[in-house]
């Protein structure tokens, strides 16, 4: 049997950790058998998008409070206390009074008759000169404040502060739209819904009960510290940096995205542009003071980003039902839609539209039969039409826009395979009824009790679920972004509390998103569907414009009318556009636009902190074990950090994805690479160098496999046939087949190595 490392009592940590175990996954895997309605909630919805936060909130409440209050452990530093903590009140109680006063202002200066345009620069202006301002006062080439901002912020500010870091775009900006396009549960190609809310809030449970509160007692600087101070030797700690860098930087690419996105919107630029300026208010704060200065910017950007979630969802609330109180009353809408979504799918109109996204997947797939022939022809006559508008002498835009076509058709016959391939899929998916929507509150896909295509269907979404939920809860336990965050802690007993508020703090806008969709697709199902194409609000023009993807808006069946079938909402966008949906004040826009900013800007902030000192701490220095001053460690960190802030701008440029698959693939990454080896290296003694390093490249490399072996563009290159899905289970939760890869070479290798020496284990 394995010798562990846990302390006497760990009876607490055991008994919360089954606890865990059977709130989320037991209650997610007898979901459909959970029907009661209580006070007009189905209890499966209810306990799925609240009753397991709530669960989960109580679970490191209760362990941070026993494991301070039981003496088992006594901290060597004690807690800054006296007037640091009361001048840091004072300061962020008037920093709060500020921002209140300059919304009231601006809404004042709407009223007066200031346009929009001035409403958005200001809006970007005041955001940018306020993290600018943090960024140079805080600026600092002390490592300890570098790396781990002198480990002096109290629990409830780094709780902000990790609220922030961990509330990213995905979470402000597509988490109610993938629960607005998703429902409970997806469908077997796009797994997800609520498995978002459990999976983010679930991680922090292991972070609290496994992890934070024994790294932080090791005194480190960065994740793969750990690594090079548990098991020694530097493939350790390159192979954790390395990977530190991989998921990272996905996640970045992701937040300079979203970045670009709300800068082009707020200010009318092209969105390159507004990604570079966006990258600018990330440099300032991160390059200059690093973790210092990031500490107490994310502390101002949470503050901004829960009141521009709080404020819309409130208000849409209050319109509809006649209560702010959003989480509280939403269950209302619930079965509205359902009587919306039966009524949708027996509309004729409705129908038509459906039809013709069927005809149109048939002439793709006529199309895709002889590719060559259908290209050259294609070619010839778009050729052929912009000779003759020529010739005709016909209007500018019209040739432009025959140019256009033309330039837009593929290069050759592999890009026409995979554009063609993806159309014909495109269209037959918005060819299913709710144009491939699942129900809202359909707990699962499929039958338990139906045919055999039925059941398979319901399996293969419940595993998708579960497995979705596992990526997401171990990735949480293991992005070196979100670990560092708690090294800044005072004490052991605070990193603890800190996970703690952490949690209290994410709560907040984790219980609202589901019900910002639900009040969203009700507005959207009984407001905007059936309104003439002359009519809808320009909103939605300007969306479109920024990015076609994001909305598009097209009348499939002629008839003048907007069905539900011919809108198509981006799960970017669902957020950003609620106060138009909702007919609040512009100044709500521009407060909602400066919320994504700020969760952008500040998870951007902490992951390119955490890449530039993996390269620069992990790799050149520790890993190469070079002696220097720490001034010119410091120096090195800033400029890796800025060559990789530059690098992820180009990527987010090309549009790789949307933001919350990107943001999901991260958490795949991290939980194969890192969650195996840190819990075995924490808990397990006979943890061997030679176990932690193959583990580590065995989970990596499976998770990297599947990801890409999958990928359309990848089958279709290697002219794979088939899905190449194992069990059905979807690309974004490949972690699930790469953490247990990975934990069970560490275990084999370590099982049959011998003992190591107690020096190896220092570290602990």
């Amino acid at each position: 049997m394995p010798t562990a490392l846990v302390p006497p009592r760990s009876t607490l940590r055991v008994t919360l950790l089954v606890v865990w175990a059977v709130l989320s996954f037991g209650g997610v895997f007898f979901a459909r058998d959970m029907t009661w309605v209580v006070a007009g909630w189905p209890l499966n919805y209810w306990f799925c998008a609240q009753g397991a936060v709530l669960c989960f909130l109580l679970i490191v409440a209760v362990y941070a409070w026993r494991r301070r209050h039981s003496g088992a452990e006594t901290d060597t530093v004690q807690a800054p206390q006296g007037p640091y903590r009361r001048r840091l009140h004072r300061n962020f109680g008037l920093y709060v009074v500020c921002l209140l006063v300059f919304l009231g202002l601006m809404a004042w200066a709407e009223q007066r008759g200031l346009s929009r345009y001035w409403i958005g620069g200001i809006f970007l202006f005041a955001t940018f000169a306020l993290y600018a301002c943090i960024g140079i006062y805080c600026r600092t080439s002390d490592p300890a404040e570098y790396y781990v901002a002198g480990r002096r912020i109290p629990p409830i500010y780094n709780g902000m502060a990790t609220a922030a870091d961990w509330m990213s775009a995905a979470s402000f900006i597509s988490l109610a739209g993938g629960l607005y396009l998703h429902g409970f549960s997806g469908s077997n190609g796009q797994p997800g819904g609520l498995a978002y809310i459990m999976g983010w809030t679930g991680g922090f449970c292991l972070v609290a009960l496994l992890i934070a509160p024994r790294l932080r007692r090791m005194q480190l600087y960065t994740v793969p510290d750990f690594f090079g101070a548990r098991f020694g030797g530097r493939w350790p700690r390159w192979i954790a940096a390395g990977a530190a860098v991989l998921c990272s930087f996905t996640y970045v690419v992701a937040q300079i995205y979203a970045v670009g996105l709300i800068t082009s919107r707020l200010t009318g630029v092209q969105f390159e542009i507004g990604i570079l300026l966006g990258l600018g208010g990330v440099l300032v704060c991160s390059f200059l003071g690093g973790m210092r200065a990031v500490t107490w910017t994310q502390v101002t950007q949470y503050v901004i980003l829960i009141l521009a979630f709080l404020i819309p969802v409130s208000w849409l609330a209050y319109k509809q039902l006649g209560n702010p109180l959003a989480p509280l009353v939403y269950g209302q809408q619930l079965p509205k839609i359902a009587a919306l979504e039966k009524q949708l799918t027996e509309s004729p109109a409705e129908i038509s539209v459906l039809a013709e996204y069927s005809q149109r997947a048939a002439t793709y797939g006529a199309m895709l039969q002889d590719v060559p022939a259908t290209l050259a022809r294609e070619r010839a006559a778009a050729q052929a039409r912009l000779r003759q508008l020529k010739m005709d002498r016909a209007d500018a835009s019209a040739v432009r826009k025959a140019a256009r076509e033309l330039a837009a058709l593929p290069q050759d016959e592999a890009a026409a395979r995979e554009q063609w391939t993806r159309a014909r899929q495109d269209n037959l998916e918005r060819a299913q009824p709710l144009a491939g929507m699942s129900p809202h509150t359909l707990v699962f896909a499929g039958d338990p009790e139906g045919s055999p295509e039925q059941r398979d269907s319901f399996n293969a979404a419940r595993l998708n679920f579960l497995a979705l939920m596992f990526c997401l809860m171990t990735g949480t336990a293991a992005l070196p972004h979100l670990l560092t965050r708690f090294y800044t802690t005072p004490t052991v007993a605070e990193a603890r509390s800190s996970v703690a508020w952490s949690l209290l703090f994410i709560a907040l806008l984790y219980l609202a998103a589901p019900a910002l969709a639900v009040l969203v697709k009700f507005e959207v199902m009984s407001h905007v569907v059936g309104q003439s194409f002359d009519n809808l609000p320009t909103w939605m023009a300007q969306w479109a414009q920024v990015d076609p993807t994001l909305l598009q808006v097209t009348d499939v069946n002629g008839d003048h009318i907007l069905q539900f079938a011919e809108l198509r909402l981006g799960a970017d966008l669902v957020m950003l556009a609620t106060p138009e949906l909702g007919g609040l004040p512009y100044v709500v826009s521009g407060l909602v636009a400066a919320g994504g900013l700020a969760a952008a800007l500040s998870t951007a902030d902490g992951l390119l902190l955490t890449m530039g000192n993996a390269l620069a701490h992990d790799l050149y220095f520790r890993g190469a074990r070079r002696e220097s001053d720490p001034m010119v460690r410091v120096l090195l960190s800033k400029f890796a950090l800025l060559l990789l802030a530059l690098a992820a701008a180009y990527v987010a440029a090309q549009k790789p994805a949307d933001i919350l698959a990107l943001v999901s693939a991260s958490f795949s990454l991290a939980a194969a690479a890192f969650f195996p080896a840190m819990v075995a290296g924490l808990f397990w003694q006979r943890t061997t160098r030679r176990a932690a390093v193959a583990g580590m490249l065995v989970g990596l490399g499976v998770t990297l496999w599947y990801m890409l072996v999958n990928a359309p563009m990848v089958r279709t290159a290697l002219g794979l046939g088939g899905s190449g899905l194992w069990w059905g289970i979807q690309p974004i939760s490949a972690g699930v087949f790469g953490l247990p890869a990975g934990a069970l070479v560490i275990w084999l290798l370590s099982q049959f190595a011998p003992q190591p020496s107690k020096n190896q284990n220092s570290g602990l």
